[in-house]
Parts: C-alpha cells; sequence; structure tokens
C-alpha cells in the first residue's frame, strides 16, 4: 500500500477540481492507501517566498512528503500555470537545499541533481481551453514546465500527467468521463 501526500490548489469546494480530489482520495482509500491532504486555500498557506529559513509550514510540508511514497499535484491551469498559492508552494517546499542541489561542472555551469527520486508524481490538472489550443498554439508549455522545471529538478521521473480540457464547456457525461480517469488513476498506484 501507498504513502499519498496530495497539494490541493482550488479555493471553491464546488469545483470540478474539488471533485477530482475528492474522487482521487476516495479511490485511494477504497484500495486501501494513506492519503495526507494539504488543502492550500483552506490552510492559509502563504505563498509568498522572501528569502530567509524555512517556516513550520514548510518544514511540516517536507517532512510529510518524506514520509509519502507518491505526491499528488491537483489544481487547475490559469494563464498557462497553476495558481499563484501553488507556484509559490512550489517555490517554498519544493526548494533547494532540500529538493534538489546543484552539481558543479565548470566555472557557471552545472546541473540540477534531485533529491526526492525515490517519489512517483501524479499531476491532475483542467483547463478551460480545448486541447488544440494547449498542444498546438501553446506548446503543452504547462505540462513540460511542470514535469521538467519542477518534478525532473527534484529527482521524480516517474511522473503521470492527467489533464481534462474544456472543463467549463463539456458535457456532463464527459465530465463524468474525467471522474472516470481519476478512478483509474487512483486504482492502478
Amino acid at each position: 500500500m501507498k504513502k499519498i501526500f496530495i497539494i490541493y490548489g482550488h479555493y471553491d469546494d464546488k469545483s470540478f477540481n474539488a471533485s477530482i480530489k475528492n474522487t482521487f482520495i476516495e479511490t485511494a482509500k477504497e484500495n486501501g492507501h494513506t492519503v495526507d491532504c494539504v488543502d492550500l486555500y483552506k490552510e492559509k498557506f502563504d505563498p509568498v517566498f522572501s528569502g530567509g529559513e524555512p517556516d513550520a509550514d514548510v518544514l511540516d510540508h517536507r517532512k510529510r512528503i518524506s514520509n509519502s511514497d507518491i505526491i499528488v499535484l491537483i489544481a487547475p491551469i490559469w494563464n498557462f500555470r497553476m495558481p499563484a498559492i501553488v507556484e509559490g508552494w512550489i517555490d517554498k517546499v519544493l526548494a533547494p537545499p532540500w529538493a534538489f542541489t546543484f552539481k558543479r561542472l565548470f566555472g557557471n555551469y552545472g546541473y540540477p541533481k534531485g533529491n526526492l527520486g525515490d517519489k512517483k508524481a501524479i499531476i491532475f490538472c483542467t483547463y478551460g481551453s480545448p486541447r488544440l489550443a494547449i498542444t498546438t498554439f501553446f506548446l503543452n508549455l504547462p505540462i513540460r514546465r511542470l514535469k521538467r522545471g519542477v518534478f525532473y529538478i527534484c529527482g521524480i521521473t516517474n511522473i503521470l500527467y492527467r489533464r481534462y480540457f474544456a472543463v467549463p464547456f463539456v458535457s456532463d457525461e464527459e465530465r463524468k468521463g474525467f471522474l472516470e480517469d481519476v478512478k483509474k488513476t487512483a486504482q492502478n498506484l
């Protein structure tokens, strides 16, 4: 059985993102997994990084990540990125030297060396735009950034990215299909 740490970033308990979170948690627990969920809005997480040492919330989240097997990120994509509260969480929690360090090659050149390589990541994102716009015109920027610019740097290469397009415009049947995909993902951990 897996230990799952969820970061949830949506302000509305009636949102489709909330349905994703609830469906995933329910299905994971039904399958015997342990779930630890941080609701950033409800916990009033301070996303502002002003330098200095990590505060108690950051240290707590890092400890909970250390005790997990899987990190699950659930949030919408707004303006090609996640909500500011999630972005701030990434900046503060998945930061060096805890999540990664840099191996110097020569001069100013080096590469990141991740410290979380024993973890798996699952990312659930919703979009208001259709798939064609994201994949063609915007070159999959959100997925590339999250996979390569966040998780790969932390050493996490086992990443499952589930995305649901045009959520405000699809039928209830299509949304049910999206939630079936969430269930299958939770069943196949």
